[in-house]
């Protein structure tokens, strides 16, 4: 057996591909549409780990969507949590738990999915200005 990927539904394909890859980093792999069915896919992953795929579907006919807390989370390691979460800041991202610790921090994307960001190795000395700042919303 062999993990293929994760699917999230997204009602904003643009808006989800740049936070998905412009504010959080990853790579799109692949895209497909189709006509007939009415709906893109595009399958995403981190930089150099095509092992572990993010496939977002968006369904061409308008949608509501809801769960994205019952989805549970995307989980992904960092090589320097601080930048990252400064990046996903700068793309208008809002850090809902801030790295206050050097290990962890959890945003959302446009369609309320958690992902939770992991420092790679030892935690980062705690520093200004996320030691300080307090949680947002929910994650």
């Amino acid at each position: 057996m062999k993990y293929l990927h994760t699917m999230v539904r997204v009602t904003d394909i643009d808006a989800s591909l740049n936070f998905y890859c412009n504010a959080l980093g990853l790579e799109e792999l692949r895209r497909y549409d189709s006509e007939q069915g009415r709906f893109t896919l595009v399958f995403l992953a981190a930089p150099g780990d095509s092992s572990a795929q993010v496939e977002l579907t968006y369904n061409w006919d308008p949608e509501t969507l809801s769960g994205g807390r019952n989805f549970g989370h995307l989980a992904y390691a960092v090589d320097d949590i601080y930048a990252t979460c400064q990046r996903l800041a700068d793309h208008g991202v809002i850090i809902n738990r801030p790295p206050r610790d050097g290990h962890m921090a959890f945003v959302r994307s446009p369609d309320g999915v958690s992902v939770e960001l992991l420092q790679k190795g030892e935690a980062l000395a705690p520093a200004e200005p996320w030691k300080s700042l307090e949680n947002i919303g929910q994650w």
